[in-house]
């Protein structure tokens, strides 16, 4: 008998529903299995009816829930309640759901400093109120991870997550399993470049660099990224982003670890720990431009990023 499983993203550009699509041939042999009652990218289901003539959201109940993307307004955030209610087994699927994201760089400022810069100070844009029709729904205080607002069950990270993993932790629950998670190793237990425990010192170089390496060696002949003084977040990053083949992706493309993975543990604190590993090879940590935005990148929920308060003024 087939598992009904509801889909949907929140806060998220859909690239981990893409992810789901790329599982390929696997796929085919899961659906056999699966009995999809709602997932955006492949079956035309609405939350208020087919044609919009229902008030309230009607989510439909499901054995296994799949959701990307964090809580960015009051509408996400009552969907993921209601969804919650109706599935047995909630998976946060993608970097967003499960640390908030590239948008939870918001955090850092308050909701109204972000609507003046969008709405009127963006080049691009042509000055405009903010919007006030109660069709749209309004922004919650800050940008949450799914576990901020209900238990979250199974959570699977990437931007976008590798399809390996969400074929295992499906098929973890197929079998009966109800946890599934990726074992604790950082990039650099996976990444095959030559390390030497120092650098040449010397303040540190960010991403808008280009590495340099002969294209015609092996990755494993490169030197480790942070120790040639680029800045490289494997030391404190969850490994796995390349699924079961090991080599981290961005090593593969000869570009420094970006972190979007998120920690390698939960509670860890990634800043203070690559601050440590930067200095740890004679790196001047405190040179780095913007390093609370840099080294929380990608995971900005938790309250890892979050508005500071006002200076004193002299």
């Amino acid at each position: 008998m087939a598992v009904n499983v509801f889909e949907d993203w929140l806060n998220a550009c859909s690239g981990c529903e893409i992810s789901i699509l790329n599982i390929g041939d696997p796929l085919v042999d899961l659906l056999n299995h699966l009995n999809f009652v709602h997932i955006t990218p492949l079956i035309d289901h609405k939350l208020f009816g087919q044609l919009g003539e229902k008030t309230e959201m009607d989510v439909p109940e499901s054995v296994v829930s799949i959701l990307s993307g964090g809580v960015r307004n009051d509408e996400q955030k009552h969907e993921l309640q209601e969804i919650r209610k109706k599935t047995k087994i909630l998976i946060a699927l993608g970097t967003c759901a499960c640390h908030g994201g590239i948008p939870a760089q918001a955090n850092m400022f308050k909701n109204e400093e972000v609507f003046e810069k969008v709405f009127r100070q963006s080049p691009s844009t042509e000055p405009s109120p903010d919007p006030v029709d109660p069709s749209v729904p309004k922004w919650t205080p800050t940008c949450a991870a799914l576990d901020e607002v209900v238990k979250v069950d199974i959570s699977i990270p990437g931007c976008p997550p590798h399809p390996d993993w969400i074929v295992e932790a499906i098929t973890a629950l197929l079998e009966g399993k109800t946890a599934w998670s990726l074992p604790e190793r950082s990039v650099c237990d996976t990444c095959p470049v030559i390390r030497e425990k120092k650098s040449g010192g010397g303040p540190v170089k960010r991403w808008l660099q280009n590495m340099e390496f002969n294209p015609e060696e092996g990755i494993d002949k490169m030197r480790c990224f942070n120790e040639v003084g680029y800045l490289c977040q494997g030391p404190v990053t969850l490994a796995g982003c390349s699924g079961k083949a090991g080599v981290p992706r961005c090593v593969q493309a000869r570009t420094p670890c970006r972190g979007c993975f998120g920690p390698i543990r939960k509670g860890a604190q990634p800043m203070v720990d690559m601050m440590g590993a930067l200095s740890s090879v004679g790196l001047d940590a405190k040179s780095m431009l913007d390093r609370r935005a840099m080294l929380n990148r990608y995971i900005g929920a938790h309250g890892m990023l979050k508005v500071l308060p006002a200076r004193p003024t002299k």
